[in-house]
C-alpha cells in the first residue's frame, strides 16, 4: 500500500546578501508515495503513456515501477530482468508519439568486471502502465548509468557508461568501455570513449549550437566534457583534477556557467566550479559544503525563479554529529558564483538519497524533486512552494 503523507521541511530565513541577492525563502512540502521500495537505485521522470502529465519511474533492486502522474499509483513494469539487481534506468520520447521509451541497467556486480552488467529495451504495449516485455541488447560489466543522448537532426542514441573497465581491478586496469546504443539501427553499439576508471555518472547537456549533446562525466580522473568531433571516437576535455561521483551543469548570476559535483566519489565535498574561458574550470574551485557522507545524488535548476540556478545535493549514509541523512538547498551569493550559502534544509533524516531528479511535476511552472531512499526505503515528492503564487 502507497502511504501518502505530506510534511513541511522547515527552511532558513530569507538572508540579505547585497540589494541585487534578496534571497526568497526556499519552501519544500514532502509527499511520501512509496515507503516500500528495496533500495531504489534510479530515478527519472518522464510521460509514459502521452496524455501530457508527468509520470515517475523506478529502478528498484528486482523490478522497474511506474508512478502514475498525477495520483502516483504504482504500476509494476517488469519484475526481475536479471539475478542481481536493476541498477540504472532512463525514459524519454524518442519516437515523437508523445510515449516515454524506457532502457533498464541491470545484473549489478561492481566486484565483477568480467561477467555482470545487462542492458535492456522496453516494449511498447496498448496500455503503457502493464508489464512490458524486455529486448537484451548488447552488454557490457559493471553497468552503471545510462541517458538518452539527443543527436542534430532529432534522433536520440542511448549512452551507457560502465563503473569499471573489462576486468578491472580496485580502479586499475583497462579503461572504460563507454558506448552509445542506435535503436534505429537495432541497438547497434558504438564507442563514445574509452580509457575512464571509476566513472559513477554523467550529464547529457547542451554545450554549443550543434544541435548536438554533449556529456559530463564524472569519475576518478575528475570532470571531463565529451563532444562529437567528427571521428569515430568523441573528443574528451579534462574540466577539473580531483575525481568526482556526480556531476552537473549550471548557470550562474553573471550568465555564465558553472559545474558542480560531488568529490571524490561518494564524497562529502559539494564543490562548485565557475566557467573558464581557458584552463580547467576547476582553477577558482569552491567547496560549499564538506559535511556530506556517501553522497550521492546532485540536482542543478532555477528553484526560485531567479533568472539563474540553485544547487542541490543529497547523501545516503548518516552524517554529523546527529547522524543524520538528507537534501540541502544552496545559492550563490555574488554574481561570479565565488560564494555560496546553504538556503535550507529540504530534507532532515527522512531521505538517504539513492538518486534524485527535478522536474515540473504538477505543471504550476515551477520545478519540483524527487529522490529515492536507500536505507529509508521511500520514494519521495518535494513539492516546490516557494513561489508567492504557490504559497
Amino acid at each position: 500500500m502507497v502511504v501518502k503523507v505530506i510534511m513541511k521541511i522547515p527552511a532558513l530565513s530569507v538572508v540579505l546578501v547585497s540589494s541585487s541577492f534578496a534571497l526568497p525563502e526556499a519552501v519544500f512540502k514532502a509527499q511520501v508515495i512509496d515507503d516500500k521500495i528495496t533500495v531504489g537505485y534510479g530515478v527519472v521522470v518522464a510521460d509514459v503513456d502521452g496524455d501530457g502529465k508527468v509520470d515517475i519511474v523506478l529502478a528498484d533492486s528486482d523490478r522497474t515501477v511506474a508512478y502514475r502522474g498525477p495520483d502516483w499509483k504504482k504500476h509494476e513494469l517488469t519484475g526481475n530482468l536479471t539475478k542481481r539487481d536493476h541498477v540504472c534506468l532512463c525514459a524519454k520520447d524518442i519516437t515523437g508519439d508523445g510515449k516515454a521509451e524506457i532502457a533498464v541497467g541491470a545484473e549489478w556486480n561492481p566486484g565483477d568486471t568480467k561477467d555482470s552488467g545487462a542492458v535492456f529495451s522496453l516494449g511498447q504495449s496498448a496500455d503503457c502502465f502493464a508489464t512490458r516485455d524486455a529486448k537484451a541488447l548488447h552488454r557490457e560489466p559493471t553497468v552503471h548509468r545510462m541517458h538518452w543522448v539527443e543527436e542534430k537532426g532529432g534522433k536520440n542514441f542511448l549512452a551507457v557508461l560502465p563503473l569499471h573497465g573489462p576486468g578491472n581491478v580496485r580502479g586499475e586496469g583497462e579503461g572504460i568501455n563507454f558506448l552509445g546504443y542506435r535503436p534505429e539501427e537495432d541497438w547497434k553499439t558504438f564507442l563514445i570513449h574509452k580509457g575512464f576508471h571509476l566513472a559513477h555518472n554523467f550529464d547529457p547537456v547542451k554545450w554549443d549550437d550543434s544541435g548536438n549533446e554533449s556529456l559530463l562525466v564524472a569519475c576518478k580522473e575528475g570532470v571531463h566534457l565529451l563532444y562529437p568531433a567528427g571521428g569515430k571516437e568523441w573528443t574528451a576535455r579534462p574540466m577539473t583534477e580531483k575525481g568526482a561521483g556526480e556531476v552537473r551543469l549550471g548557470k550562474l548570476p553573471n550568465g555564465k556557467r558553472f559545474i558542480t559535483s560531488i568529490e571524490p566519489m561518494h564524497g562529502n565535498e559539494v564543490v562548485i566550479n565557475p566557467e573558464e574561458k581557458a584552463g580547467m574550470w576547476s582553477k577558482n574551485r569552491v567547496v560549499i559544503d564538506d559535511g556530506l557522507k556517501q553522497g550521492h545524488a546532485l540536482v542543478t535548476g532555477d528553484f526560485l525563479g531567479l533568472g539563474y540556478d540553485q544547487v542541490v545535493a543529497g547523501w545516503r549514509q548518516q552524517a554529523g554529529d546527529g547522524k543524520k541523512v538528507g537534501i540541502r538547498f544552496y545559492a550563490p551569493t555574488d554574481k561570479e558564483g565565488t560564494q555560496w550559502k546553504l538556503h535550507a534544509v529540504i530534507d532532515d533524516n527522512e531521505m538517504a538519497c539513492e538518486d534524485m531528479k527535478a522536474a515540473d511535476l504538477d505543471g504550476d511552472g515551477d520545478l519540483d524533486l524527487v529522490a529515492a531512499g536507500r536505507a529509508t526505503k521511500n520514494v519521495i515528492i518535494y513539492w516546490n512552494q516557494s513561489s508567492p503564487e504557490s504559497k
